[in-house]
């Protein structure tokens, strides 16, 4: 035990590399903006490991640090991170009205007209759709529309 604390005394610098990196791959592979700052802290530690700052006093100075971060910046940064996102062309078609254009049957996919713009068009099921008649556009799959009558 007694090799492991002298090691460790003569490496601080490197744990707290170790940490850094440890702390960076976690976040990495969930991305919950959680160890990203327990890394941010560890890095700084790494210079003041240089330091004759007791290892159990740089020890508290992480964890402080860490949480400050933690506490203070993750609610902006998660805020920044989660900016609204901006519904795409498909999105906005689901549950809207469209007229169909080309006959759908159960075996053939016709065509519907949606916000002026032509989709290909089925339905689940045995239903059939003729040309004219209105459908509420229910799912979006590749760039067929599944519609069904009203």
């Amino acid at each position: 035990m007694d090799g492991i604390i002298s090691v460790l005394k003569n490496n601080i610098p490197w744990v707290w590399v170790a940490v850094t990196i440890i702390c960076v791959i976690i976040e990495s592979l969930t991305l919950s903006l959680t160890t990203i700052w327990f890394g941010i802290s560890a890095f700084v530690m790494v210079f003041l490991a240089f330091t004759p700052i007791p290892f159990s006093v740089q020890l508290f100075i992480f964890v402080v640090l860490a949480l400050v971060l933690l506490i203070f910046t993750r609610p902006f940064v998660k805020k920044k991170l989660n900016q609204k996102k901006i519904a795409t062309n498909y999105e906005r078609v689901i549950g809207q009205v469209a007229v169909v254009t080309k006959k759908i049957t159960s075996l053939d996919k016709g065509s519907i007209k949606i916000n002026g713009m032509e989709w290909t068009a089925a339905t689940k099921g045995e239903a059939s759709l003729e040309e004219g008649s209105k459908c509420i556009v229910e799912e979006i799959a590749g760039v067929t529309a599944y519609v069904k009558e009203i």
